[in-house]
């Protein structure tokens, strides 16, 4: 499985970035954006996103 951002509800807050263990995100055009190769799956962004914008595949 692999983080998947919905960019309708990202508000760039960066919260995601800032607590992923394996700085597997990054803001690309003011959204965050997984890196999927570098997504160990551990589901940190998914638990601290305030807008719920991000989910597992």
């Amino acid at each position: 499985m692999v983080a998947v951002v919905d960019t309708e509800k990202c508000t760039g807050c960066e919260t995601c970035v800032n607590e992923c263990p394996a700085s597997a995100i990054s803001l690309e055009n003011e959204k965050a954006k997984v890196d999927k190769d570098m997504c160990v799956d551990c589901q940190t962004c998914v638990d601290v996103c305030p807008s719920e914008a991000i989910h597992m595949e």
